[in-house]
């Protein structure tokens, strides 16, 4: 059961890193900068913070505080990022650190206690903890996509598909797959 939660929670995050991948593809590299309002984020911005919190959650994620001293969380959401290549150098490092951990645990971590600002969490608390919040903030920089992107794909089931999709579905005999894996596939296939 335990390996199972970590080979699956490997493909949700994943999953959320593609849809992110999707959104900055559809999305002019000056509108990534742009924001609703003073109080708003960019995705670049919501970036950083997923950039700093990543880092700061994931680096010697068995051994140490996971908000490390070294994090400015207030920085992270001020307009430091310039470019798009800067922008996905650091989505890349960030989830470079978070999968390489993801992988190097084994079911015997998933029960020992972890630290966030000294509040003491399981490793698969901690993990849901972050599964939580990384979706929340690819939700936003999905919908921020949405609304700048000239032309958009839908990343999932487009507007009026849903009978034609579930009927493919309902198709195929039952068998067990990952929900991620089928645009994980679709993902690697068109990239």
């Amino acid at each position: 059961m335990q390996t199972n939660y970590l080979e699956s929670v490997i493909r949700q995050f994943e999953y959320y890193k593609m849809l992110g991948e999707k959104t900055f593809a559809q999305v002019p590299a000056e509108k990534l900068f742009w924001q609703y309002n003073e109080e708003s984020n960019s995705i670049a911005i919501i970036v950083n913070h997923l950039w700093g919190n990543m880092l700061s959650r994931w680096t010697h994620f068995l051994t140490t505080d996971g908000e490390k001293e070294w994090r400015d969380r207030d920085a992270e959401f001020e307009s430091t990022i310039t470019t798009k290549e800067e922008l996905l150098q650091k989505w890349d490092e960030a989830w470079k650190v978070l999968l390489d951990t993801l992988n190097a645990l084994s079911e015997d971590d998933l029960s020992k206690t972890v630290y966030i600002r000294n509040q003491g969490h399981t490793v698969l608390e901690a993990i849901n903890r972050q599964l939580a919040h990384y979706p929340y903030h690819i939700g936003q920089i999905v919908f921020i996509g949405k609304m700048v992107a000239e032309k958009w794909d839908s990343l999932s089931i487009p507007k009026g598909n849903s009978k034609q999709f579930n009927a493919e579905k309902f198709s195929k005999s039952k068998h067990k797959e990952h929900f991620t894996e089928e645009f994980l596939k679709n993902n690697k296939n068109a990239g």
